[in-house]
């Protein structure tokens, strides 16, 4: 389906603007912040770090310059380190770049005729390929059908994915390649949505995706490299110089590795492979070392207990307030949620589990209590999302270790929908940041792009108001949830590179740890979350290596 791609990231696989790694190197004269040792923050103007990247010095005014092969000015400007995005979908983020985008659609009728200009733009693709609708924006008030779809493109299959990635919408010769007709039951922890004769109408749900995605055209090797290519640029355009990649499967490890055969992988990325099958193929009985110079590494799978909110499969223990039929669609009964994780601690293998609804964070949190007994020592068991609590059940994030690993800008994205979901009286437990850290829970902060934007400034301004881009709403969205600023550059740094056992190695701006760094044109701990989002990233160092921005 990526046959008609032409290589438009080719130039941007040569690292043009990178500065060799040097001998020894200060970096002086900049207005340096980072998270010390025991999570303080520290302000430094001078940075030095070794041939190898590795940071060896971080200088204050008192401190006397060493003798270096080389030294910088750095004129004043704000350094902090790299930011580390806690969870996205990296080859999602490439092909996403590539194919349709539909997040910018505000109306079905704007997605149709973004869906058949695209259509009429490449006419030799065999499939049309996208993602990013969702109803919920357009103010559809239902899922949208396959009619609508073949209103505008029917002489090929089409295949969009829902801004969540918990949904596929498909045109009427999609569904029929795939054999799907009204006698198809729906799969386990799926749904196919139906119109009143109970044919497919249209979109498939959580694991009813498959139907239909098996018979999709998987892309060439090439494809993927110009993937991960254009994920990369994307990623490091933004200051992320870090990831935990959520679900790597075989052929994403491959790409991966292929970037650091070649020299091309400049991204730090912690993988968190979607299958037992593709864990053990590539880790084997223990996690990966470190490869690339601290640059790949496999410490742990993804597991998914639930659906979204928007497309209601998020487990709930109530039904939704706007669809009383229904309290979403749980992926994995009780037994086999505890047998995968056992499996998985068994080899001291890290478990990243999808929980969004209330019920599946209970679920969760009952299962990690359990296991605790059996699987000592330094675990980290993460919930990914964790965005629907019971605030009865916020008191046990506190305990065995675990790490909530969240998305600020799905808070702002998601409110009005969350609201439409859950009523006005169950939202105590939404999105409940500063709740998790009270009872001694820790934060990692990420985008789950590409279903928001990577932006961390953008993620952390939203973390300290409780507001979108727009200022709503006036005075943040349940404010007592925010957390402070030095809070939120540490989930996007620090907090993220403990959450995949990368501290050590980089996220804080430490002797001994990876001089990854940006210089920003403003202080994050002093801006307003409205200049927050404007911050201007005037260059991207990862391991003493300069890989954008100009001098």
């Amino acid at each position: 389906m990526f046959r008609t791609f032409t290589p438009l990231f080719a130039a941007a696989s040569a690292i043009a603007l990178a500065a060799p790694a040097w001998a020894d190197t200060l970096i002086d004269n900049v207005d340096g912040i980072t998270i010390d040792e025991v999570g303080k923050v520290k302000r430094f103007n001078g940075l030095v770090f070794d041939e190898d990247g590795k940071v060896i010095a971080v200088l204050t005014r008192d401190d006397k310059r060493p003798q270096v092969d080389y030294r910088l000015d750095g004129e004043g400007r704000v350094m902090i380190p790299g930011m580390i995005d806690a969870h996205v979908h990296v080859m999602d983020i490439g092909f996403a770049a590539l194919t349709l985008d539909l997040s910018a659609t505000t109306s079905l009728e704007d997605a149709l005729a973004t869906i058949k200009a695209f259509a009429d733009a490449n006419p030799g693709r065999p499939w049309i390929i996208g993602r990013g609708w969702n109803q919920e924006k357009w103010g559809l008030g239902r899922f949208p059908t396959a009619a609508e779809l073949d209103s505008v493109v029917s002489d090929r299959p089409v295949w969009l994915e829902r801004a969540d990635n918990h949904a596929n919408w498909g045109n009427s010769l999609a569904i029929k390649t795939a054999g799907i007709t009204a006698k198809t039951p729906d799969p386990a922890g799926g749904r196919i949505i139906r119109d009143t004769k109970g044919a497919p109408a249209g979109v498939f749900v959580d694991n009813a995706v498959q139907l239909v995605g098996k018979v999709v055209p998987a892309p060439r090797p090439e494809d993927r490299d110009l993937a991960f290519d254009a994920a990369q640029k994307a990623l490091l355009a933004k200051g992320v110089t870090a990831v935990a990649d959520m679900g790597t499967e075989m052929p994403d490890w491959t790409t991966f590795r292929r970037a650091g055969d070649q020299g091309r992988l400049q991204i730090r990325i912690m993988a968190y492979a979607d299958s037992f099958e593709t864990l053990e193929t590539v880790a084997g009985p223990e996690p990966t070392v470190w490869l690339y110079d601290d640059k790949l590494r496999m410490g742990g799978i993804k597991l998914y207990l639930d659906g979204a909110l928007g497309s209601r499969g998020a487990s709930l223990k109530a039904p939704y307030h706007d669809d009383p039929g229904a309290k979403g669609l749980p992926l994995l009964t009780p037994a086999q949620l505890r047998n995968l994780m056992s499996r998985a601690s068994m080899d001291n293998f890290q478990t990243a589990i999808h929980a969004i609804g209330d019920a599946a964070n209970a679920e969760v949190l009952a299962a990690v209590e359990e296991l605790s007994e059996s699987y000592t020592g330094d675990r980290r068991w993460r919930i990914e999302h964790a965005q629907i609590i019971d605030p009865a059940d916020i008191s046990r994030l506190g305990q065995h270790g675990i790490i909530a690993s969240m998305q600020p800008l799905h808070q702002t994205s998601d409110r009005l929908m969350a609201e439409a979901r859950l009523g006005p009286d169950r939202l105590d437990g939404a999105y409940p940041w500063r709740s998790v850290t009270a009872v001694g829970g820790r934060l990692a902060f990420g985008s789950d792009a590409p279903v928001e934007p990577a932006d961390a400034f953008a993620g952390m301004a939203a973390a300290i108001s409780r507001t979108d881009a727009s200022g709503a709403p006036f005075g943040g969205w349940f404010p007592e949830e925010t957390v402070s600023r030095e809070m939120a550059l540490a989930g996007f740094t620090s907090d993220a590179a403990y959450a995949g056992f990368a501290e050590g190695r980089f996220g804080r701006l430490i002797p001994g740890e990876r001089a990854d760094f940006l210089l920003v044109d403003r202080d994050p701990l002093f801006a307003s979350p409205e200049a927050l989002r404007e911050t201007q990233i005037l260059q991207v160092w990862v391991g003493g290596v300069r890989v954008t921005g100009a001098d």
